[in-house]
């Protein structure tokens, strides 16, 4: 018995056994658990992995989630025993404590895999981030119906993906909507970096790898040596991670236009709200962006052979889930050989000089958000919790 199982032992109520296996599930799983909690007033117990968000919440993890973060990359194959045994170690812990529920978060590279182990065992399986298959690979949803018992989906139009295969699933909305990304205080961070309110403010966001930004900062640095030829009064502002903070600073110390590095969640947030457009890698960013309704136009470049790849395999007429959810072009998206300066900037500087076109763009946001919703008044993280324990109550039931 482990140090939470024994903390936990004067509680009665369901066991959930919670699998993350990087930082955004981590986030998810945390809110979750204090949805559950809330739900039911205190009477639930958890065991599994996660990261430290989740074990303010009281998760004693099996083994550091960061072992799980490899899963997917190229770095995998080093590590390939050490994962296999991470696996057969999570399943036996599983099988031992015999939960009412395992919910696993995102990371299906391993929570597929400890999944279809457990598969045929009385535990409820549920996963919580569908695989996206109306972008690609659409017969992965017939394979995770082998598998799993329920899915819970972030977006309206996915439960049919998978319920025509014979797969429970609920959509319970974004969990973006819960990030806090419409807080942010755009007075107080103009005042911390000295930008007066004449001042235009474009935010750059050009991802959260190196990947992305070793492509993204010479297309992001031309449109802004562009743009301040013809705005005087811009100031560049540049959110990022803390692992990249470094490299990107030492970039932007050679660009001609002054740009202010930042990290940090608040500060982002706060960016967001003083920038008057963002100019930002594809990604859920995007929805961040639209939260905190700052105008945004969206830029993507790949490797040439992952470039096309994505051609032959990805049927989509847009990338930003914005324009997708609306099925219009409400953020501009300047994607593979389309992400060049000189196509981006004139967009960019549009939205910075001409107010109709951000207000048409915020109205976009506006609709867009409305169906990221599951249920009006309910935030997705208990949207979910209530799923989840009906699962668990239909199972009783069937026992």
């Amino acid at each position: 018995m482990n140090d939470l199982q024994g903390n936990q032992t004067a509680v009665k109520g369901p066991l959930i056994y919670l699998i993350a296996g990087e930082a955004s599930g981590d986030n998810i799983g945390a809110r979750l658990m204090a949805s559950l909690k809330q739900q039911t007033t205190g009477n639930i117990r958890f065991s599994g992995i996660g990261g430290p968000r989740m074990a303010e919440q009281g998760l004693k993890s099996l083994f550091p989630m960061e072992e799980l973060s490899i899963m997917g990359f190229s770095e995998v194959l080093p590590h390939i025993p050490k994962l296999l045994g991470r696996i057969t170690k999570t399943v036996g812990d599983v099988v031992s404590q015999r939960p009412d529920a395992v919910v696993t978060i995102d990371t299906p590279a391993f929570s597929f895999r400890v999944a279809k182990k457990l598969k045929g065992k009385g535990i409820p399986l549920i996963h919580f981030v569908a695989p996206s298959v109306w972008a690609w690979k659409p017969w992965r949803a017939k394979r995770v119906a082998g598998f799993l018992d329920h899915l819970l989906t972030l977006l309206p139009f996915e439960p049919p993906y998978f319920e025509k295969e014979g797969l429970a699933a609920t959509f319970v909305g974004h969990p973006v909507l819960e990030s806090g990304a419409s807080q942010g205080d755009g007075p107080g961070f103009r005042a911390r970096y000295n930008i007066g309110r004449k001042h235009k403010v474009l935010c750059l966001l050009p991802g959260s790898r190196s990947s992305e930004t070793s492509r993204l900062l010479p297309v992001f640095r031309e449109v802004c040596e562009t743009l301040a030829q013809k705005i005087e009064d811009l100031v560049v502002v540049l959110p990022t991670v803390p692992n990249l903070k470094d490299g990107i600073e030492a970039d932007v110390k050679t660009w001609s236009v002054e740009t202010k590095v930042i990290d940090g969640l608040d500060e982002k947030f706060d960016a967001f709200a003083a920038a008057d457009v963002a100019l930002a890698a594809s990604g859920t960013v995007s929805l961040e962006l639209a939260i905190a309704k700052t105008p945004a136009v969206i830029a993507y470049k790949v490797s040439p052979l992952s470039a096309w790849i994505a051609k032959k395999l990805v049927k989509l007429k847009f990338v930003s889930l914005v324009n997708i959810l609306t099925d219009q072009e409400i953020v501009p998206e300047y994607l593979l050989e389309c992400c060049r300066a000189d196509i981006i900037e004139p967009n960019v500087h549009l939205l910075l000089t001409a107010q109709d076109k951000r207000q048409d763009q915020l109205a976009g946001y506006d609709e867009a958000l409305k169906l990221l919703r599951a249920e009006e008044g309910l935030e997705p993280s208990a949207s979910a919790a209530v799923t989840i324990l009906k699962v668990i109550e239909n199972q009783k039931k069937k026992e």
